[in-house]
């Protein structure tokens, strides 16, 4: 990037460009003065004159001075040696970021160059292998979410949940959606951007209790309500009354669209059995590693009458001219793709790589290993809600209707001195929701997936008792 600040007159025989105390690239006056007068601008100042002068670098980036590899991998590996992962501390983090057991063959075999250098599968002929893996992880999807028709992927739940909104405006052509405030706060937050130059309104409903107000909700559902967003499990790990929350959207034209925890669906009935219009979720659970935070994977699934709205790509089964199974893009007009301005939806990528993790994992757990994992989560994460909320100081939020995740208020210790006191002792004891809710800022989320033992609960168990005694 050309420095302004460093050429004020644009007469000057050279312009470089600067890397730390080093120039390297040079452009003579006249190529300057050409560049310059094609975009249509008579100087460089002129060209930035857009930023704000406030927040402009006068002066050239305080860089060290280039290093040799040696040093230079050395200096890396400290910085990397700072991170603490889930390989040395036992972790009971979540809030919408889980460890989950990976069996090694999901390694194995996402791992093959052919999925890994694989990314745009527009030449079917050329694809079959990428696209097989997305039909079946498409497949799988709607077979446990209980929907029609699922797309091969999205970014992360975020976003799909955003664009599970926007189809929803389309079909109903209503300005209003309804999203409880239990939902996760970052989906919320990726709602927000996404409707903010929109003539959306978001409708936000107070959960004091955790769970959905059903009352609430019904007393805001209108004609002008294009969806209702429903988390099962929603952000503090309660399980909600689908049930009842169905029955308030029948006969309406709103949208219900669920945001789902696909390993809960081993053991918590599929939105599909409630009649829901739209299910979304977070796939990072289904054999992808947390990373510090992503790359991730978002799903969306949709009854079969939505299936010419659905963003992103869908992947079909067909045959070619010799009769043989095949796989390609099917479905979607050419503006999806390249016409971006007369798409449905402006997502035409997707996270393949993560989505074929998925599809493997999903292959290799099989229907009773879903079950098995979620059991181990639902039991386990039982035994240490009982076992914490069993030491004076503390006391369950929201009570027993959770899966994996369970809130506990900390009436003595403050949840900072936990999670510090737990991080010494190589524990990450959980999620402060004050970064979220400043009304439950005396909270933790803890999340028990199935790779926690009894003893590692105990020893979550012994820091709350540790931080209590003090």
């Amino acid at each position: 990037m050309i420095n302004c600040s460093q050429r004020k007159n644009i007469n000057r025989q050279f312009h470089n460009f600067h890397i730390g105390k080093m120039s390297y690239i040079s452009i003579n006056k006249q190529q300057a003065q050409a560049m310059l007068k094609r975009i249509g601008v008579e100087s460089i100042e002129e060209l930035f004159s857009p930023i704000p002068r406030e927040i402009q670098l006068n002066e050239l980036l305080n860089l060290p001075a280039a290093s040799d590899d040696i040093s230079l991998q050395r200096h890396l590996r400290e910085l990397a040696c700072k991170n603490r992962n889930t390989q040395e501390c036992i972790s009971f983090l979540g809030a919408g970021s889980y460890e989950h057991y990976i069996p090694p063959v999901v390694e194995a075999l996402s791992n093959q160059s052919a999925f890994v250098t694989a990314y745009t599968p527009y030449q079917a002929e050329a694809s079959q292998g990428a696209l097989q893996a997305f039909y079946e992880f498409q497949t799988m999807i709607c077979q446990i979410t209980g929907m029609d028709v699922c797309n091969s992927s999205m970014y992360e739940a975020g976003s799909a949940l955003a664009e599970a909104v926007l189809v929803a405006r389309d079909v109903t052509s209503s300005s209003k959606v309804i999203v409880p405030e239990n939902v996760h706060p970052e989906y919320r937050r990726v709602l927000q951007s996404y409707l903010s130059s929109l003539p959306m309104q978001i409708d936000e409903i107070a959960s004091p209790e955790g769970i959905i107000d059903i009352a609430e909700i019904s007393n805001r559902l209108d004609d002008n309500v294009a969806a209702l967003v429903v988390q099962q499990p929603d952000f503090f790990g309660l399980v909600n009354p689908l049930d009842k929350i169905s029955e308030l959207v029948k006969g309406k034209k709103t949208l219900l669209i669920v945001i789902a925890d696909p390993i809960s669906l081993g053991l918590l009935k599929s939105p599909g059995n409630f009649d829901v219009d739209i299910v979304v979720g977070e796939g990072q659970s289904l054999g992808i590693p947390q990373s510090f935070g992503g790359p991730y994977l978002g799903f969306f699934a949709a009854k079969e009458k939505f299936l010419r709205r659905l963003p992103g790509r869908l992947v079909g089964a067909t045959v070619d001219d010799e009769g043989k199974r095949a796989f390609c893009l099917t479905l979607q007009t050419r503006e999806q793709h390249i016409r971006r301005e007369r798409a449905t939806s402006n997502i035409c990528s997707n996270e393949g790589l993560l989505a074929i993790r998925a599809a493997i994992y999903l292959a290799a757990v099989g229907k009773s290993g879903l079950r098995a994992a979620a059991n181990l989560c639902f039991q386990k994460a039982h035994y240490a809600a009982k076992k914490i909320s069993s030491i004076d100081g503390y006391e369950l939020k929201f009570g027993t209707s959770f899966f994996k995740e369970f809130v506990i208020r900390c009436t003595k210790a403050k949840p900072a001195e936990i999670i510090e006191h737990g991080r010494k002792k190589g524990i990450f004891a959980g999620v402060q929701l004050g970064n979220w809710y400043p009304k439950l800022s005396d909270c933790l989320l803890i999340a028990v997936t199935e790779k926690r033992t009894k003893a590692e609960i105990d020893q979550l168990a012994e820091i709350f008792e540790q931080v209590e005694g003090k």
